[in-house]
């Protein structure tokens, strides 16, 4: 039996980002970058109507099965590989949730992560994303900064994201900016919603 992957973050902040992402939560979710499962386990769990798809690269899928199978929940389909820069599904979800993938990822991966997850949602559907920020260019605070300096150290590709950048790619993706909600630690959980043309 594989021994499922345990991250202490995502079991701290999963009721403060369930509270934040609970009023558009409905119909089908689909997980990018789902790390552990944890998440996963825990929102599905709340929500039993909902079916929450998790994905990550192949390497970690065998975790997150753990996670599913122990868990029992009947909302939770198989982990499906997926990399941001390859093929992404042709089925369509209600909402697309990201969390602390932006920041380990490269410039050119966010950018086809945020388009690629437009083209997956359902109209009016919605895109919800956690992580840290930059606002005008500038970190939120010094824990941020020393993060990001530990990030660009072992990968100059990563980093902390701007939120301007980000919405400037996710504007021409057809993605409208609902909210931005102030977490703990620095964090932030922001929210678009798909347009209707």
């Amino acid at each position: 039996m594989i021994n499922r992957p345990y991250a202490e973050s995502a079991d701290q902040n999963k009721s403060v980002i369930f509270d934040a992402i609970k009023p558009h939560l409905k119909g089908e979710v689909l997980e990018i970058g789902s790390g552990t499962g944890q998440h996963a386990v825990y929102f599905a769990a709340q929500r039993p109507e909902i079916s929450w798809q998790t994905s990550e690269l192949a390497c970690n899928l065998p975790g997150i099965e753990a996670w599913i199978k122990g868990s029992g929940l009947a909302n939770l389909p198989a982990p499906i590989e997926l990399d941001v820069l390859g093929e992404w599904p042709e089925h369509r979800y209600d909402l697309v949730y990201c969390a602390n993938c932006f920041h380990i990822m490269g410039k050119s991966a966010v950018t086809r992560c945020i388009e690629a997850t437009s083209a997956c949602l359902h109209p009016a559907g919605v895109f919800a994303l956690y992580g840290p920020f930059n606002y005008g260019g500038a970190y939120t605070s010094e824990s941020n900064a020393r993060f990001d300096h530990m990030l660009r150290a072992r990968d100059p590709e990563s980093g902390i994201r701007d939120f301007e950048w980000i919405e400037e790619i996710a504007e021409a993706a057809q993605l409208q900016l609902l909210d931005d909600v102030a977490m703990p630690v620095n964090n932030r959980t922001l929210i678009w919603q798909k347009r209707i043309l």
